[in-house]
């Protein structure tokens, strides 16, 4: 059986450097940090004051105001991503041959908190009746669809860190399926609240070097003590690479491979010899038809705690070999080896 190409034809970029792919690619290959003084919410009673807030952000700047006023930040970077997106690729298929799938871990979590804030504050259950929609993660999707016209498969997936890829994963397998000619693929997040910021620094897993923002968040160094949060969003548009070709549009990328598994271990901590990991990754490179010496860029989870820096390392040194870091770029601030 031949295999089902998979073209990308459109990207979209919401992002703590920079508001639109041309922006944040720029920013990003400069070396600009996102990380800065938390403004979003008051920090005076925690230890945590730093965090990746996208920067300059009117959504009326984007959206309509009744739209931004009923909903909330995560799906409002998801429009916006996702438009960009879909203003570049241009797809030609009916509504209902698109479909969108949307990554997000948490959703409408800093509407929620924001209600409950009030509701403990004010002593009154009185709240908009946007609120719900405003909380539920396929909300997202629900609102790219209604803007753009797509009838096709919306789904939502919520794997945590992993969601923004197994968005494009999905969408692929929906596309090699023939459940849709076309599939947007969206990340989207936004936790910055003071309920995420409480709850994750009581889990030790955030870094507090607040004086430091931008050298903040180290995975693999010696000095590393936890990651930063952040949100912004990300948006793919995947298409049959013959349809694409058909069309003459520009191909941006072609997705060869993709895994998804589990080590069934712990809720948060990874088996400490990475065979999940490395399961996975082979996975990838096998539906790929690749091999680790024909890998140009390695994009790690790099947590920047002990466990999981631990973990990842043990199972890229399995796949790449030692020395590792050296061998493949690594989207990592430079800083002293601690693994």
């Amino acid at each position: 059986m031949t295999k089902e190409r998979i073209a990308i034809t459109g990207m979209g970029a919401v992002t703590p450097v920079g508001i639109g792919v041309a922006s944040y690619w720029k920013n990003l290959i400069a070396g600009k940090s996102g990380v800065s003084r938390i403004t979003r919410f008051d920090t005076s009673d925690l230890q945590v004051k730093i965090a990746a807030e996208v920067k300059d952000f009117n959504p009326t700047d984007f959206l309509p105001k009744k739209l931004v006023k009923n909903t909330d930040i995560f799906m409002q970077f998801a429009l916006v991503a996702a438009q960009e997106a879909l203003d570049q690729s241009k797809p030609e298929a009916k509504p209902e041959r698109i479909g969108i799938v949307l990554g997000t871990a948490l959703g409408g979590i800093s509407s929620a908190a924001a209600a409950q804030a009030r509701i403990s504050e004010k002593g009154s259950y009185r709240l908009s009746p946007h609120i719900v929609p405003k909380m539920l993660g396929n909300i997202g999707a629900a609102q790219i669809a209604i803007m753009h016209g797509i009838k096709g498969p919306s789904i939502t997936v919520n794997t945590a860190c992993s969601s923004g890829a197994d968005a494009i994963g999905t969408a692929s397998m929906l596309l090699k399926a023939d459940q849709a000619d076309v599939v947007i693929a969206v990340g989207a997040e936004s936790i910055l609240s003071g309920l995420m910021a409480a709850g994750l620094q009581s889990a030790r897993a955030l870094s507090t070097n607040n004086d430091h923002p931008s050298e903040a968040s180290r995975p693999f160094d010696l000095n590393r003590d936890g990651f930063v949060m952040g949100e912004g969003a990300g948006a793919l548009v995947l298409e049959k690479m013959d349809r694409a070709q058909a069309r003459n549009v520009d191909i941006q990328a072609e997705l060869l491979g993709y895994a998804n598994n589990t080590d069934a271990y712990h809720v948060t901590s990874p088996e400490p010899h990475g065979y999940g990991e490395i399961r996975c990754m082979q996975q990838a490179m096998d539906e790929a038809g690749v091999e680790p010496n024909e890998i140009g860029y390695i994009n790690a989870h790099g947590t920047s705690t002990k466990l999981g820096d631990e973990a990842e390392t043990t199972a890229l040194k399995s796949l790449f070999g030692k020395g590792w870091q050296n061998k493949y770029p690594l989207a990592l601030q430079k800083g002293q080896p601690g693994i």
